[in-house]
C-alpha cells in the first residue's frame, strides 16, 4: 500500500473515460489528492502501469501520483470512500450507465459526500434527467451537475475552460464551485438544474444533425440554420419543463451547442458526419465505437416533447434516423418541406 492509499482524498472521480481522466488530471494538477476509479481491473492496471489512458486520452501523460482503482475491487473501493468522508464524488460515467454506476457506488457513499454528475443525456428508458436518476439511486445526497462547452483534451492540456456548476441553491453551488475551480477551469454557478441538464442533453442530439449536414456536404449556411433552429427547440422544451430562459443562453445552453455543432472534435458531431457520409447506423452503434450520447437521448427527448406538447422537428429527425434507420435523404427532405411558420412563433 502506498502513501497515497492512506491519504485523505478531496475528489473521487468515478469513470475513467476521456472526460473522467481529464477531470482527475486537472484537479490533481496542484497536488490535490484525487482518486480515479475505472470500471475494470484491466483499465485501472493499464493506467497505473503506463501512466496514460491510452484508449481514451492518448498522448496525455498522467503523474504517477494519480492512482486508478477498479470498481471490481470491493475492498479497495470501500477504503477509498471511507477515508474521504467529505470528498466530492464526480460521476463521469455515460448517461445510460449512470443508474448502474450509482448502484455500484451506493454501498460506499458517506453521508456528507457531495455527488457531481457530468454526463449529458436523458435516461433512454425513462426519459428522466440524471438528477432524477440520482435521487432514486442515492437519495439524501447533495447532487450537483457540471456542464458546459468543454472537451476532454482541452481540459487535460490545461487550456482555459469555463463551465456551469448547478445545484439546488446558489449558496450550495458556490460552495461546491469553490472546491473544484482551478486557474484554467472556471465554474459559473446556477440553481437551474433543469435548464443546465436539458441544455447539455439536447445539444448532443442537435450535434448529430449538424454532423449529418457536414457529412452530406450541405454547407455552412445549412449548419447555421440548424444551430439557430435547434436552439429554439432546446428553449421550447426546457422552458416547458421549468428552465430559466437565461440558462439557455449561457454556457450550458448556447455555449455548449455552438461548440458541439461546430467541430469534429465532438463525438456526436463525428457520429452524425459518418451518418451523412453513408455509414450504417448499425455499425456506428456497435460496442467499441466512439460514444455518442445524443443517439441514446433523441427518442427520450422526443417523448418528453410529445408529453408536454412541444414541437421538436430536428430531434424527431435524428430519432427517425437512429431509432428507425430512416434514410438520411428522406428525413432531410421532410424537414425542408414542413409547413412554413413565423420565425417568432414560440408555441409550446
Amino acid at each position: 500500500m502506498t502513501e497515497a492509499d492512506n491519504a485523505h482524498l478531496d475528489t473521487i472521480v468515478v469513470g475513467a473515460g476521456a472526460w473522467g481522466t481529464a477531470l482527475a488530471l486537472m484537479w490533481h494538477g496542484d497536488q490535490t489528492p484525487v482518486a480515479l476509479i475505472a470500471r475494470t481491473d484491466e483499465k485501472a492496471q493499464a493506467i497505473n502501469s503506463l501512466h496514460e489512458n491510452a484508449d481514451n486520452l492518448p498522448e496525455i501523460r498522467l503523474p504517477e501520483s494519480l492512482i486508478a482503482y477498479s470498481l471490481e475491487r470491493d475492498d479497495a473501493i470501500r477504503r477509498v470512500f471511507a477515508r474521504s468522508p467529505n470528498a466530492v464524488i464526480v460521476l463521469a460515467a455515460p448517461a445510460q450507465a449512470t443508474r448502474a454506476t450509482l448502484g455500484q457506488i451506493q454501498p460506499y457513499l458517506q453521508a456528507d459526500q457531495t455527488l457531481i454528475l457530468t454526463a449529458k443525456g436523458l435516461e433512454r428508458d425513462t426519459g428522466k434527467r440524471l438528477t432524477e436518476v440520482a435521487d432514486e439511486g442515492v437519495p439524501g445526497h447533495t447532487v450537483a451537475v457540471l456542464s458546459g462547452p468543454s472537451f476532454a483534451h482541452d481540459v487535460a492540456r490545461g487550456l482555459p475552460t469555463a463551465v456551469t456548476l448547478a445545484s439546488q441553491s446558489i449558496t450550495e453551488a458556490e460552495q461546491i464551485a469553490a472546491r473544484i475551480q482551478r486557474p484554467m477551469f472556471r465554474p459559473y454557478v446556477s440553481d437551474d438544474l433543469v435548464g443546465v441538464q436539458l441544455g447539455g442533453a439536447l445539444k448532443n442530439v442537435l450535434a448529430i444533425a449538424a454532423g449529418v449536414i457536414a457529412g452530406k456536404g450541405l454547407g455552412e449556411s445549412a449548419k447555421a440554420a440548424l444551430i439557430s433552429r435547434g436552439f429554439a427547440e432546446i428553449s421550447r422544451l426546457s422552458i416547458a419543463l421549468g428552465a430559466h430562459p437565461e440558462t439557455l443562453s449561457g454556457l450550458s445552453g448556447l455555449g455548449d451547442l455552438v461548440l458541439t455543432c461546430s467541430t469534429a472534435g465532438s463525438r456526436n458531431f463525428g457520429f452524425g458526419e459518418r451518418l451523412g457520409q453513408g455509414e450504417a447506423i448499425s455499425r456506428l452503434m456497435k460496442t467499441g465505437q466512439p460514444l455518442a450520447e445524443g443517439a441514446k437521448t433523441a427518442a427520450a427527448a422526443l417523448a418528453l416533447g410529445h408529453e408536454h406538447g412541444v414541437d421538436l422537428p430536428i430531434t424527431a429527425a435524428v430519432a427517425a434516423i437512429v431509432e428507425d434507420e430512416s434514410s438520411v435523404d428522406d428525413v432531410i427532405a421532410q424537414l425542408m418541406t414542413r409547413p412554413l411558420k413565423r420565425e417568432s412563433e414560440t408555441r409550446i
